[in-house]
């Protein structure tokens, strides 16, 4: 049989996770192997270095570096507060003594004889780690952090916004290609993932917002609103970071683009349950695609992780077009022709024959779509 590689999207009901929920820097792991964790557990913490703030002493004192040590009223590593005196001259005669206060709180972490200048570092920033995912610590990592597997349904998105979030899955639309009326958006949708259909608009989002929602999945979203939510162009780069409020997760692409009916049909299956999702999103090398993990029910023998596979094509495959003509629509492959193609570029390509979800048969290049993995 004919078989390519492609990249591909996975949306499946059933799927062993595994995920890494590692520190930045070394620190303390929370639990322990065999723990069962919520998403909102955490399971690893640290304190990151706080800022370093340059203090000419000497200066302040007006004497010359190498005397800086006979006036200091602390010492290197000690704990200081704000407004605290560091340093003070002995005056005349016990009177008009120069008296200098730290202007932070923090740390000393330095003090030189040759500059007369005091290193102060300011306190530092504690970093926890979530779960995200409801599951089981599957191993420990000592001093960094922990690998937690679960058993879930499991969708991949084109694109997203917006960091680590969790929530139930509420479905405001009947049918994919429907557009969100924002007024469906209530009191009821506060804390919750909601499922907007085709496209969500800034003002949608904005209500999203206002009521506390939580996340939002959609086909498609305009690329003028999302400039606007985020005040800047986004370029290529990693998102996933932005503080916008909420998390987006685009399921389809740019545009009104109707959402999958699979993926949609997945989503009212477990409308109701929990779901983890994230906005992070890298095209480069590397690749990351936002992420909609909704938790279900497994035994622990079930949890047997598979090492990620090249997505193939192949008769009968799942694609989704990328390119116009037929941008965003669903299919499957039904030939895979050796032979090349003479497109209208006049340059010679790999195609493919697919039967799309409205019953049309086209031939596509192989570059212009790419696999849903079940």
């Amino acid at each position: 049989m004919a078989q390519a590689y492609s990249p591909g999207l996975t949306v499946t009901e059933n799927i062993v996770l595994r995920k890494e929920r590692i520190l930045p820097l070394k620190g303390k792991v929370l639990v322990k192997k065999g723990d069962k964790v919520k998403a909102e557990d955490y399971v690893a913490e640290t304190l990151l270095p706080g800022k370093v703030v340059p203090f000419n002493l000497a200066n302040k004192l007006g004497v010359t570096p190498n005397l800086v040590k006979q006036y200091l009223t602390i010492s290197e590593g000690q704990k200081i507060k704000k407004g605290q005196i560091i340093a003070q001259t002995k005056g005349i005669f016990g009177m008009f003594k120069t008296t200098v206060k730290s202007p932070i709180e923090g740390e000393v972490e330095n003090i030189s004889t040759i500059t007369g200048q005091l290193l102060l570092r300011e306190p530092r920033i504690p970093v926890q780690v979530k779960a995200f995912i409801d599951g089981i610590v599957v191993d420990v990592i000592e001093e960094e952090g922990v690998i937690i597997e679960n058993k879930s349904a499991y969708i991949q998105g084109i694109f997203g916004v917006g960091g680590e979030t969790t929530g139930e899955i509420k479905i405001l639309v009947s049918s994919p290609d429907e557009v969100i009326d924002k007024s469906k958006i209530d009191e009821s949708c506060k804390g919750k993932v909601i499922v907007c259909g085709s496209i969500v608009d800034f003002d949608t989002i904005s209500k999203a917002k206002q009521i506390g929602v939580h996340g939002i999945i959609t086909g498609g979203i305009d690329d003028r609103d999302l400039k606007r939510l985020l005040g800047y162009d986004l370029g290529v780069a990693i998102t996933g970071h932005e503080d916008i409020g909420l998390t987006i997760v685009v399921t389809e692409g740019f545009g009104k683009i109707n959402m999958a009916q699979k993926t949609f049909n997945l989503l009212k299956k477990f409308e109701g349950h929990k779901s983890s999702i994230h906005g992070k999103t890298q095209i480069r090398a590397g690749v990351m695609r936002p992420e909609i993990i909704i938790p279900v029910e497994f035994k622990e023998e079930e949890l047997k992780a598979q090492t990620p596979k090249m997505s193939t094509l192949e008769i009968g495959t799942t694609i989704r077009v990328i390119r116009q003509p037929n941008f965003g629509l669903i299919g499957k492959v039904t030939a895979l022709p050796e032979e090349l193609h003479i497109v209208e570029s006049e340059t010679k390509v790999r195609i493919l024959e697919a039967e799309l979800e409205n019953g049309e048969k086209v031939i596509i290049p192989r570059a212009n779509v790419e696999v849903i993995e079940d």
